[in-house]
This record gives structure tokens, C-alpha cells and sequence, in this order.
């Protein structure tokens, strides 16, 4: 495992996979989080690449905590959210033997399609619409965002699908996903464990990553700081957008 280090086409996937995650994560809600994965899978087995990235998500969350820690936080997101994200972690969990990462990116892309027409139809038919707080569609977006989460670290659309339309001030909507997934990670913790697929090997890989994870995840917090609120939710859809028709495309190729 320690070879990777010595490596240069690891680097060369991983760095990258890196620096789009933590752009990501310090500034859009994950919305571009689940390259990581594909990209570094050119390499090493997708498995190793997702052990590797777990504590390396870690590490962003915890630089992103401490970049948003004042930042306003919607204490109704969380809490229609992270319960049902639990079960879908757990769920993931128990149907790790079968459930393929072809199958999920599938799932996952259908509905970051179909969650980004919607909006583009009704935002060219003049019809956009703010949706409320809502318990029942928050458990369950929660728990696909869990379990789209485990098997593939991909939990940033189903999260959209709910927290988008409430349209939140970019700030908020930062702060606040900064928070969700930072837990949702740590709910991850034990189940890879106990999966074997966490190693001494993997960790130190990860532990180089560190200074690429810090300096893009404050980097994407500095960038959506400064943006407009209808600069913001265009460009976050746009890569909604792109993050669907990848993973379609490696969901179909894959199935």
C-alpha cells in the first residue's frame, strides 16, 4: 500500500481529485465531490480510492468547520436531514456485498437530471418556485444523501434536491452543508472500519493529501463568500448539471 506514495500516476489523479473536492466542499455544497472517486479509480481500485478519501473528506470538513464557524446556519435543514441520513449511511452499510458503485452513480445521476430540469423549466416558464421546510421529503432525500454517501461519497445531489429550492442565502446554504456532511462522514467511520477498508496504508496516503485538502477547501469558502446570491445558484446548478451527465455515463458504462 505505501508504494502509492512513490507513485507518480497516483498523484497525478489524486491531487486533482483533491483540489475539485475541496473547492467543492469549502464552497458548493459537494456539488462536484463525487469525482473524486471516478478519477482516482483510473489508477487504484475504486474501493482504495474511497478509503483514501474519507479521512482526506475529513480533514475538509474540519477546514471547513473552522472557515464557516460563523457563518449562519439553518438548524431546520439539519434536523429534517441528518436522521434520515443516518439510515441511509446504515442502509449502505448492510448492502455493501451488493450494491455496485455503477448502480449508485445511475441512481444518483437520475436524479440530479431530473432535479436540474425541473428547475430550468420552471425558471424558463417564469414559474420558479421556493419550497418550504418539509419533514417527510427531508428523511428521505437525507437518507438517499447517507447512502449515496457510503457506497460513493456522492451524498451532494440528493442533498441539493432538498436544500436548493428552499433558496437560502449562499451563506447559509454553505454554512449549513458544511455541517451536514461533515457529520454524515463522520457516521462513516466505524462502518469502513468494520468493512476492512481502512489501513495503515491508505491513511498515510491520505495524511499527504492534508495540505491539498486545507488550501482548496479555503479556497472555495473565500470564492462563494464574495458571490451574489443570483450568481450562486445558477453556477451551482450548472454543476449539478455536469456532475448528472458523468455520472450517467459511468453508471451506464458500468451496469
Amino acid at each position: 500500500m505505501t508504494g502509492l506514495l512513490h507513485d507518480p500516476l497516483f498523484f497525478a489523479t489524486a491531487i486533482p481529485a483533491v483540489i475539485l473536492i475541496g473547492f467543492s466542499k469549502g464552497g458548493f455544497g459537494g456539488a462536484l465531490g463525487v469525482v473524486g472517486v471516478p478519477l482516482m479509480a483510473l489508477v487504484i481500485p475504486p474501493v482504495q480510492a474511497a478509503a483514501i478519501l474519507l479521512p482526506t473528506l475529513m480533514l475538509m470538513d474540519a477546514a471547513a468547520l473552522w472557515v464557516w464557524r460563523h457563518g449562519p446556519r439553518d438548524p431546520r435543514t439539519l434536523w429534517n436531514l441528518l436522521p434520515g441520513a443516518a439510515v441511509g449511511v446504515g442502509l449502505g452499510w448492510l448492502t455493501a456485498a451488493i450494491v455496485t458503485e455503477a448502480m449508485v452513480k445511475l441512481l444518483v445521476g437520475v436524479v440530479a437530471l431530473g432535479f436540474v430540469v425541473r428547475w430550468a423549466w420552471q425558471r424558463l416558464g417564469g414559474r420558479e418556485k421556493i419550497h418550504a421546510h418539509n419533514a417527510a421529503t427531508g428523511l428521505f432525500w437525507g437518507a438517499l444523501s447517507g447512502f449515496t454517501s457510503f457506497v460513493a461519497h456522492a451524498g451532494g445531489a440528493a442533498y441539493q434536491v432538498y436544500a436548493l429550492p428552499l433558496r437560502q442565502d449562499p451563506r447559509t446554504y454553505t454554512a449549513t452543508s458544511v455541517v451536514f456532511f461533515a457529520v454524515v462522514n463522520a457516521l462513516k467511520v466505524l462502518p469502513y472500519f468494520a468493512l476492512g477498508e481502512l489501513d495503515i496504508g491508505n491513511l498515510l496516503a491520505a495524511s499527504v493529501l492534508t495540505p491539498v485538502a486545507v488550501a482548496s477547501t479555503v479556497a472555495g469558502a473565500a470564492v462563494v463568500k464574495r458571490m451574489r446570491a443570483e450568481i450562486f445558484y445558477p453556477v451551482t446548478y450548472a454543476l449539478v448539471f455536469l456532475l448528472s451527465l458523468k455520472l450517467l455515463y459511468d453508471g451506464v458504462a458500468g451496469l
